[in-house]
């Protein structure tokens, strides 16, 4: 894992805010505030790249959807296969149903 070399206090206390959000809402709010237009535009664009490699879409197929280079395809899938599992993990998640 690479992530001993991102960790630190400031990090944690983003993830801690990320963490308390309670709606899809506060996400916006929090989001607009925090990252660019453009900033939030290509993480969202990664994680459907990454749903899109997950359901064996072919790289042009991604490309001309989503727009993403063949450079974002390329690191998506490589952290895909070789990441920490943190794509795979949240789309899990977000298909999973709702909790009352």
């Amino acid at each position: 894992m690479q992530l001993d070399k991102i960790k630190g206090k400031e990090l944690e206390q983003l993830f801690e805010a990320v963490l308390k959000l309670n709606t899809m809402e506060e996400c916006y709010l929090f989001f607009d505030d925090l990252c660019t237009v453009n900033e939030m535009k290509s993480m969202a664009q990664r994680l459907e790249v990454a749903r899109m490699l997950r359901e064996k879409q072919t790289y042009s197929q991604i490309e001309e959807e989503t727009g993403a280079s063949t450079a974002t395809i390329s690191r998506v899938k490589r952290c895909l296969n070789y990441g920490n599992g943190g794509y795979t993990m949240a789309l899990d998640r977000v298909g999973e149903p709702e909790k009352a």
